[in-house]
């Protein structure tokens, strides 16, 4: 606490929003004032959340707990620290799996192993844990505030620092520096989503649901009345969150049969459901997890310095250090997945000795269709057919159903193949270990686009429109559980897949929204309500925050652009424009304001992939990275006069 020692005036700081993005900063803030301390000044953080101070909107304790991670608990902390002998602080914690082991166990959750997958509530339980003991541990001349309370408004001081105002108690602060830390946006609607809208509008039996975090949502059976057929669109992570709270939600529950496998009991008070995707195949299983948290995949293609290499070959043919996803990236990303497949069905066939040869000869040849073919052959697996994870993603692609029985036929098919390899896990079974390697690999790809890496064109293509699609199918799936979980309900008959490319269109005359796939003959179903089971993808210009919007509106925050005057090409990101770590806030006029930051999903499309919710044990994780080096500046570097040039190497161009 402040002492009569400290008589300077406090530098306080304003964390906005304390989900995993804001409670990793104060871990790391805290930490650094035990370890470094302020120079002569006592220090005020205040930890603002307008859901649940330490826990967030997406993470809140009062959710159902049917609401899964996708990640299992051995391999996610919130500490940038193993847990010592002493107690839990900043810097020393356990991970979600030890905390778990360690605490008492509920009547309703029981006990996780190190490989199971705890329910969002659950570590919105941890976070709130970890914020506690960050809380118990600031050091002499620090206070840490918890205010639940909204930011409706940040106004910036002429000689620095920014006044903000809250929706409740005190009403407005006065702070030095400010972190944005806000989390999944709330979008207005597009005009097609408003189309949706306007038309349940005008048919007050129907029901819209739009895009959000499923725990928001309203599915209760006064909106999505019992044995009613009700449409999902989407069929992701969120899918499983909306399919659980239309069954077990409604009093369900599934049974486990001798052999390991589910059937469902309804109680009646279910509505049917119809899911549709583009691809119109559930997001796969994640793979039985056989790896220790501290694994992760080497890479041997797709390096930091094959990407440098890439770029000065670029600078040099064209003037441009911008790379070609499709060109640069993309084969050398193939090339992983490819090596750590075939490697294992090699271990898993002949033995360590022989993955290890058939490892070094694939480096050689690896890109290379006919090469890698011979070299299976010669190796005693001419049938292992290399992945291709675009096929995999759109494994119904140019194909036509001549009834909805025959693709569900093929459809269960696949579940089930599906099934069977994630049981395999994700070291042992070659189609898993090797998706894996998408989420192992993820850092390098940022290196690749991150802040305009690549050509605006190819950014929006062949990695926006084409890769990103296949990857979040491939790369991010929930626990086994959760699709046999789905195969039962499709068995039972509660739940139907519509087909691939499917369409959500309005039936004016019928009164009803309408789906179907121009796949599937027959396909089409009416339905009186819709959901749409995606979370928001992060647009500036969208968001509803009224914080956002006046931010936006005064151009203390911008759009980040990417502007290839080389080749004349221009992307407009839709995401918060900041500079690389520490990230601060870059204005509408250029300026970069040394004491304003944002990090993660607020600066989605400025950065990729921003939604990772956690560190890991062990490993010197980019989430903790990014959080440091935010801690660092801020603790460190006051903020220049706001009427200072932004530094050449930070413009948005």
């Amino acid at each position: 606490m402040t002492t009569a020692a400290h008589r300077a005036s406090p530098l306080s700081i304003a964390v906005i929003g304390t989900g995993p993005r804001g409670i990793s900063v104060l871990e790391r803030l805290v930490h650094r004032l035990h370890t470094h301390g302020p120079s002569n000044r006592p220090v005020r953080l205040y930890a603002i959340d307008a859901v649940e101070v330490g826990a967030g909107r997406v993470w809140r304790t009062d959710q159902p707990s049917w609401f899964t991670m996708n990640t299992v608990v051995g391999q996610v902390t919130m500490y940038s620290g193993a847990p010592d002998a002493g107690p839990a602080r900043p810097g020393a914690g356990p991970s979600l799996g030890q905390w778990d082991a360690e605490r008492s166990p509920t009547r309703e959750e029981q006990p996780l192993g190190p490989d199971d997958y705890a329910s969002r509530r659950r570590y919105g339980q941890y976070l709130r844990f970890v914020f506690d003991t960050i809380r118990s541990h600031v050091p002499p001349g620090t206070d840490l505030l918890p205010l639940h309370a909204r930011v409706t408004a940040l106004t910036a001081r002429p000689a620095g620092g920014y006044h903000l105002q809250l929706d409740h108690e005190p009403g407005t602060l006065t702070v030095d520096k400010v972190v944005l830390a806000t989390g999944h946006p709330t979008n207005a609607p597009t005009a097609a989503e408003q189309e949706l809208t306007d038309f349940a509008a005008r048919h007050p039996q129907l029901h819209y649901v739009p895009a959000d975090s499923a725990a928001e949502m309203d599915l209760s059976p006064a909106a999505v009345p019992p044995r009613t057929t009700v449409g999902i669109r989407g069929m992701g992570l969120s899918f499983y969150d909306v399919m659980l709270s239309l069954t077990v939600g409604r009093g369900g529950t599934f049974v486990t049969a001798a052999d390991g496998s589910l059937t469902y009991r309804p109680s009646g008070a279910e509505p049917r459901i119809v899911a549709a995707s583009r691809s119109g195949l559930p997001i796969p299983a994640r793979g039985r997890n056989q790896k220790s948290p501290q694994y992760s995949h080497t890479a041997r293609f797709l390096t930091r310095a094959a990407l440098n290499a890439a770029r000065h070959h670029r600078e040099q043919v064209s003037g441009s250090p911008r790379l070609d996803f499709a060109q640069d990236v993309l084969p050398l990303l193939l090339s992983e997945v490819e090596h750590v497949y075939c490697t294992t069905h090699v271990r898993t066939r002949l033995g360590e000795a022989a993955a290890a040869a058939f490892a070094r000869r694939h480096l050689a040849v690896a890109g290379d269709p006919q090469a890698v073919r011979a070299l299976l052959a010669e190796t005693g697996l001419p049938e292992v057919e290399p992945p291709d994870i675009f096929r995999l993603a759109r494994p119904f692609a140019h194909r036509h159903f001549s009834s909805p029985a025959t693709f569900r036929s093929e459809l269960l098919q696949h579940i089930r193949h599906d099934l069977h390899q994630a049981e395999l896990g994700n070291h042992d079974g070659p189609l898993k270990a090797a998706l894996d390697v998408l989420r192992d690999i993820r850092n390098i790809v940022r290196e690749a686009v991150d802040h305009g890496g690549l050509l605006p064109h190819s950014h929006r293509h062949a990695f926006h429109t084409h890769f990103l699609p296949a990857n979040a199918l491939l790369s991010a799936g929930p626990p086994r559980e959760r699709v046999q979980q789905l195969l039962a309900l499709i068995e039972t008959g509660l739940v139907d897949i519509a087909g691939p490319d499917a369409r959500f269109t309005t039936d004016e005359q019928a009164g009803r929204f309408h789906v179907h796939s121009p796949q599937v003959d027959g396909s089409g179903h009416h339905l009186t309500a819709l959901i749409e089971a995606r979370i928001p993808t992060p647009a500036l210009a969208r968001d509803t925050s009224p914080l956002i919007r006046q931010l936006l509106a005064d151009g203390i925050v911008s759009e980040y652009v990417v502007e290839d005057l080389v080749h004349g090409q221009r992307l407009d990101s839709t995401g918060m424009a900041v500079t690389p770590a520490p990230f601060h806030v870059i204005d509408r006029d250029g300026k970069i304001l040394t004491d304003l930051y944002a990090i993660g999903i607020p600066t989605e499309h400025t950065r990729w992939f921003t939604q990772v919710g956690s560190s890991r044990p062990g490993v010197n994780t980019l989430f903790y990275r990014d959080a440091d080096a935010l801690a660092a500046d801020l603790l460190t570097h006051p903020a220049r006069p706001r009427t200072a040039p932004a530094p050449a190497h930070a413009a948005q161009r």
